[in-house]
This record gives C-alpha cells, sequence and structure tokens, in this order.
C-alpha cells in the first residue's frame, strides 16, 4: 500500500508544449526550366520580436487529500490567538496579519487551498485542534515534551527573550552583566519581567539579578510597565537602558522605529522551538504543510516573511525537528 505521504504532490514546474498542425499537401511540379534567368532578389523581413514567456510560479499541491483530512473542503482552518504582536494580531481594518498569518497564508496557497482563521485564546487551540474545529494552530506555541503528548507539531520559529536598546546602543550593552547597576524596562507579568528576578520556566535556579549579585555587582533596577510602548517611550527618554522582551516583540520593535532602535546583537536568552501543531494521526495533512512550509524555506519566501516583521532571527532551515 502506498504511504500516505507519498500522495502528497511534489513541486509543480510550468512547461511549454508546442502542437503542430497537420493537413493535405499538394505537390506543384517545377517550373520549366529557363536559361540563364535574370536573378530576382527579394527582400527577407526582418522577424518579429518574440515575447520570452514568463514561467509559471512553481507551486505545491495536494493530489488527493482525504476528506477526512480537512475541516472544510478547499479551505486551510487555522486556529490562532490573534493577540502576539507581531506573529499574529489584528490590522486597522481587524484582519488577521503578522508574520504565522502570511506563512500560514503561503502554506495555504501552496496546497490550493482558502485560509480561514479562527481567533482562538492560546490556552484553547489543543482543545479546538482535538474538537475539529481547525486544521492546524500556529500561535508561538512552544514545542515540549507535554505539547507533543497530544499534538505533533512542525517546528518553524526559533524565539527567545532579547534586549532592544537606543540607536547604536550608547551605553555599550553585549552581556547580561553589562545590565547590572542599570535600570531595564519590562512589561507586567511579562516572562522578561520573571526571569529578571530568577522564576523563568527555563532558569528556574537564577535570575539576572541573582548572576549580577554571584558576581558582586549590584543587582539590576527593574522599572515595570503596563504596556510595550510604555517600555519603548521609556527607553527613547533615558529612563531605561534597555528593554527586556520576547525576540519577536524586539525585533517587530525594532523595524518600527528603525531610527530610534536597535536590538543587542546576538544575545537571546532561553530560546526555544515554536511548532505549527495538528492532531495527531493526520498524516497526510502534516506531511502536506510540512512540505509546504519546507518548499517556503526553500525558494526564500520564508525568509522574507520573517523579514517584514522583524524576527528573521529566528529563521529555521528545516521543518524536521
Amino acid at each position: 500500500m502506498t504511504s500516505p505521504k507519498l500522495r502528497i504532490a511534489g513541486l509543480l514546474a510550468a512547461a511549454a508544449i508546442a502542437v503542430g498542425a497537420c493537413g493535405n499537401t499538394t505537390v506543384t511540379p517545377p517550373p520549366t526550366h529557363t536559361p540563364n534567368p535574370t536573378p530576382v532578389v527579394t527582400p527577407t523581413p526582418s522577424p518579429a520580436p518574440t515575447a520570452t514567456p514568463t514561467p509559471a510560479p512553481t507551486q505545491l499541491f495536494v493530489a488527493s487529500l482525504p476528506a477526512d483530512q480537512l475541516v472544510a473542503a478547499g479551505t486551510l482552518t487555522v486556529c490562532s490567538d490573534v493577540t502576539n504582536t507581531p506573529q499574529e494580531f489584528l490590522d486597522s481594518s481587524g484582519n488577521p496579519t503578522g508574520s504565522d498569518m502570511d506563512l500560514a497564508a503561503g502554506i495555504a496557497t501552496r496546497l490550493g487551498l482558502k485560509l480561514s482563521v479562527q481567533n482562538t485564546t492560546s490556552d484553547k487551540i489543543l482543545a479546538a485542534l482535538a474538537a475539529g474545529q481547525c486544521d492546524i494552530g500556529i500561535s508561538a506555541q512552544i514545542i515540549t515534551p507535554a505539547e507533543l503528548a497530544k499534538v505533533d507539531m512542525i517546528p518553524y520559529l526559533q524565539a527567545g527573550q532579547t534586549f532592544v536598546v537606543a540607536k547604536g546602543n550608547p551605553t555599550g550593552i553585549k552581556t547580561t552583566y553589562d545590565l547590572c547597576k542599570k535600570a531595564v524596562g519590562v512589561t507586567k507579568g511579562s516572562p522578561e519581567a520573571n526571569h529578571l528576578n530568577g522564576v523563568s520556566p527555563y532558569t528556574p535556579a537564577r535570575g539576572l539579578n541573582a548572576n549580577c549579585q554571584g558576581a558582586h555587582l549590584n543587582p539590576i533596577t527593574v522599572r515595570t510597565y503596563s504596556k510595550d510602548s510604555d517600555a519603548l517611550a521609556a527607553l527613547t527618554a533615558g529612563k531605561v537602558v534597555a528593554f527586556f522582551t520576547g525576540s519577536p516583540i524586539a525585533g517587530y520593535d525594532v523595524v518600527s522605529q528603525p531610527d530610534q532602535l536597535d536590538l543587542v546583537p546576538g544575545l537571546v536568552l532561553d530560546s526555544a522551538t515554536e511548532g505549527i501543531s495538528l492532531t495527531k494521526n493526520k498524516n497526510d495533512l502534516y506531511a502536506a504543510v510540512r512540505l509546504a512550509l519546507q518548499s517556503m524555506i526553500d525558494d526564500g519566501t520564508y525568509l522574507k516573511i520573517l523579514t517584514k516583521y522583524g524576527v528573521e532571527a529566528g529563521a529555521v532551515a528545516s521543518t524536521i525537528s
């Protein structure tokens, strides 16, 4: 029996087919020979320029995706919490946008499907998948053993915590120890606020302030703000030397204010892999989505999308974990 994944068609290239027409041919006998005929020169017209055809774009498509693999025929239904700028958020017209939404749209297009986005809170996405309300979940979900026990996941982005600084990094922040004795902004209740005080889920034993104390340096002065925009305003006003936030958010902040903000290069903490989640045992759908995303990585579309939203530092090279 053919494996389900082998039913996924590969990449199609456009081909030009020249068709020749055949018909009855009448043979005319040659004219009677005339000695020493006067040659007649007929000018040869210049050929008309031929337009070079534009090749059709390469497209991945599903030749035969079983009906039970999709919630709605002809549609890729996506569950996402559209409150997570820049990966998924609502634009000024109330439409879902962001890097994850653009990736989902690209996957749908390459599978020959329409895209439908269901706004679903993060803690409800797995339940929505189990209930058959969506085909995939894409919403900055970290791949963990606990998640993999419930769903299949396709890796698509690396994300962590990093620092936004004023343009040119005037205080010379290179390592976390350079933050000791200085003021750093965070948003209230964020993972970064917790990390400063040693309660990060990835580094539970120590926090950044504990590292300062261990190096016999004064601790970081933590300044908490209710919104990212307030923390960034404090940064540009010189009230803090850095804004500690998630790397996708940090990248988007810099893309949005390139003349005022920079990232501290190479300083990403608690990096983890985010994944697209699917209900277990939907092997055809899993293979189709993975191949579509990999084709976007291979042809550069994926990186263009990430760069548009400032999250290219988290790019992955493969959809195989």
